[in-house]
């Protein structure tokens, strides 16, 4: 992410652009503010893969570094400010990279003020408010970057699908919870489905894809980069269950065994279904989705994925899907410096503790 400063010129654009929306804002209401201040207070962390990705992807094709691409990576950064935000009213959760979710930030803000009806209403009400905002300034960044219209359009269907499929796999998951407490006939098929839509592709392929498009990459190169990404995008995502359920909570920003209170049919939990014996089963079922979870009940099920060989098997596949997207990678014909920075984010993208 360092590598020429990219995350630097990143923040840089969403800096300006944040800027700008406060003073729309404020011509509304001054307190209208919060609104653009806590987006900015939740961009100001992750890790900005997509971005990087984007921008990468169109360095890799061939494309020339300028200001305008920078900031057309940048657009992707409002588009999973966006999901996150929506993400956490949706499952409920109180943190997010170490700080209040959205929801929670605006609900303290109703109470602080003393202000009347009901204090967590008005806090997902204000949130949803605010992922939409981020859904409009992500195209309205994409639109205005500066970079022709000609590449722009180019880009422009891809941009517009990854923004509908990511929705398509964020409902799937909303889906699966619903049932989160049983073993499922093809389980462990729906569950690398939801991966596919809500992570892999929006998390790399996509970016790429459309960095690729916005330089005009040919159909060989497009293929390679679908090929590479979606192998990483789904290693990356079982990198994420895995720190969800036996991760640091002082590195991922969220509470230990979040997923499992959330009750999400990951890979992970559907292995640990599908090798599960009888009494196992019944301690997944009872257990898994119960917002009240206790350290204990965490620690049961996390003993249950290890002892089902779920974790192990999520390992391997994390270790061959990152062999077959970093073989893709090598077998096409890029541009340097974005093929080393392409090989040095996949390995970035699995191996990592946040």
């Amino acid at each position: 992410m360092e590598a020429e400063g990219l995350r630097g010129r990143v923040d840089g654009a969403i800096g300006a652009f944040l800027s700008e929306q406060a003073r729309v804002l404020a011509d509304v209401d001054d307190d209208c503010a919060p609104l653009v201040g806590y987006v900015a207070d939740l961009m100001s962390g992750g890790k900005r893969l997509r971005a990087a990705f984007c921008y990468w992807g169109r360095r890799a094709a061939g494309a020339a570094d300028e200001p305008a691409a920078v900031t057309v990576a940048a657009a992707l950064e409002f588009l999973q400010a966006a999901a996150l935000i929506h993400d956490d009213v949706m499952d409920g959760s109180d943190l997010r990279r170490g700080a209040p979710a959205m929801h929670r930030r605006f609900g303290t803000l109703h109470r602080g003020s003393r202000w009347a009806g009901d204090a967590d209403h008005f806090g997902i009400s204000a949130a949803v408010l605010a992922g939409d905002l981020c859904l409009l300034w992500s195209d309205e960044l994409y639109a205005g970057s500066g970079l022709p219209p000609v590449a722009l359009g180019r880009g422009r269907a891809i941009f517009n699908r990854m923004r509908t499929q990511l929705m398509g796999g964020q409902y799937l998951d909303l889906l699966d919870q619903a049932s989160a407490g049983r073993r499922q006939p093809g389980a462990l098929d729906r569950a690398r489905r939801v991966m596919h839509y809500k992570s892999a592709k929006y998390t790399v392929e996509h970016p790429l894809l459309l960095g690729g498009r916005l330089a005009g990459a040919d159909d060989d190169l497009l293929a390679s980069y679908s090929a590479f990404g979606l192998s990483l995008g789904e290693a990356f995502q079982l990198r994420d269950d895995v720190l969800g359920v036996f991760g640091d909570s002082g590195r991922t920003g969220k509470p230990a065994g979040d997923d499992l209170r959330e009750g999400k049919r990951t890979v992970l939990v559907a292995l640990a279904f599908e090798q599960a014996t009888a009494v196992q089963e019944g301690i997944l079922t009872s257990l898994l989705g119960d917002r009240a979870l206790d350290s204990a009940g965490v620690g049961a099920l996390r003993e249950i994925i290890v002892d089902t060989g779920a974790l192990t098997r999520v390992e391997v596949m994390i270790g061959e899907l990152l062999e077959q997207s970093l073989a893709a990678l090598d077998r096409a014909d890029l541009d340097e410096p974005g093929r080393s920075v392409l090989h040095a984010l996949a390995e970035a993208a699995t191996d990592r503790s946040s």
